[in-house]
């Protein structure tokens, strides 16, 4: 998807990573928002532009099937083909004097294959590779050189613990701050398009005045036009006014589907594509209520195993036929939470409302619920 617009967010997040590292950032927002586009387009063309030395680390857990400790060491690293090291301290020093670029990008944390073998074979996991990013920085920073240090898709690991019981999540969370508030050593960004875990994480005690949030929203009204006018430049096409609006009012302002919507014009009218997305996800709907009718889908709140029904899911998003956000207040949690797992629903957590994860998720709610 070609990079549109978005200088607002650039400009915060270029002033966080101009400064001293002091707070972990959580970068949120609905499905399809444009987060990880946002976050490589800063990477590979706007830090190009800084009188600054970084060195970025980043690790998609999305690229990964991440159910144990093993699976996130894995995720977090990538073999130096270059180094046969096997002592931690000497490689470490040798890949930061190697560092002589204004700009170096990793997918991963590089480290030679012995190292690597050394660190699943170790019963204590967790502290070694925390000790070993954290050596890797503070070489880094004795260089003139700041770490970043990006984890996309955070919520892929909530649920896994640690060696001895420990749950990974709040080990890594305690070693964030370690690197940003108490060392200053790396800026450390957190992407997520899961809005309970956004919610989860906003709501821990233990990260209050440690962490700061930025939403990466849709496009707003005048921005989806500029957009549209852009990829239809690219496309060698002409959008009128009315049509704009109409693709506005369809599918909102999520850059993904403006994009999605132009490519299909090559051998669609406007109408034609238009109608099949919204008939698309009118079906996608009636398919989960319907199964709803065979077999409850149940979700955890908190200890308690909750059965959602299907009335109070229509009952919770009738609401949303004359509005587009609301309190989560006025929804149950239980159902909130169904309708969040389910992508239907995205839950702003610093302002507690819900919304449809689109417009066309929107426009589906109003043809399907009764």
């Amino acid at each position: 998807m070609k990079f549109f617009n978005r200088e607002n967010e650039i400009k915060e997040i270029l002033h966080i990573l101009n400064k001293e590292p002091d707070d972990i950032y959580f970068i949120y927002g609905s499905m399809n928002s444009g987060k990880t586009t946002l976050i490589n387009h800063i990477i590979n063309e706007e830090l190009k532009e800084s009188n600054k030395k970084y060195a970025v680390f980043y690790v998609n857990f999305r690229e990964y099937d991440v159910d144990s400790m093993d699976n996130f060491v894995e995720a977090l690293f990538e073999i130096d083909e270059n180094s046969k090291s096997s002592k931690m301290k000497p490689y470490i020093e040798s890949f930061a004097k190697g560092l002589n670029n204004t700009l170096n990008i990793y997918y991963g944390i590089k480290i030679p294959e012995q190292l690597l073998d050394r660190l699943f074979g170790e019963k204590e996991k967790g502290r070694l590779v925390f000790k070993f990013i954290r050596d890797l920085f503070i070489s880094l920073n004795n260089k003139g050189i700041k770490p970043i240090f990006i984890l996309d898709e955070l919520q892929m690991i909530k649920d896994i613990a640690m060696n001895g019981g420990k749950p990974l999540l709040k080990g890594l969370f305690q070693f964030l701050v370690s690197l940003t508030k108490e060392r200053h050593l790396a800026h450390c960004l957190c992407l997520t398009s899961d809005s309970l875990f956004a919610e989860y994480v906003y709501n821990k005690g233990e990260l209050r005045g440690r962490a700061k949030y930025l939403l990466v929203d849709d496009f707003d009204k005048e921005t989806s036009f500029k957009y549209m006018d852009f990829l239809a430049k690219e496309n060698n096409i002409k959008f009128s006014n009315e049509q704009k609006e109409q693709i506005y009012f369809t599918v909102g302002g999520k850059p993904k589907l403006i994009t999605k919507v132009v490519s299909k014009l090559y051998d669609k009218n406007l109408n034609e594509v238009l109608e099949g997305l919204l008939n698309d996800e009118i079906q996608k709907l009636d398919m989960k209520f319907e199964i709803m009718d065979y077999s409850k889908p149940k979700v955890k709140i908190g200890e308690n195993i909750v059965e959602i029904e299907k009335e109070d899911v229509f009952k919770s998003l009738n609401l949303f036929k004359d509005r587009y956000e609301i309190s989560k207040k006025e929804i149950p949690t239980s159902i909130y939470v169904y309708l969040i797992k389910e992508n239907i629903l995205f839950l702003n957590p610093r302002k507690g409302t819900l919304k449809p994860q689109s417009f066309l998720v929107w426009n589906a709610i109003k043809k399907v619920i009764p």
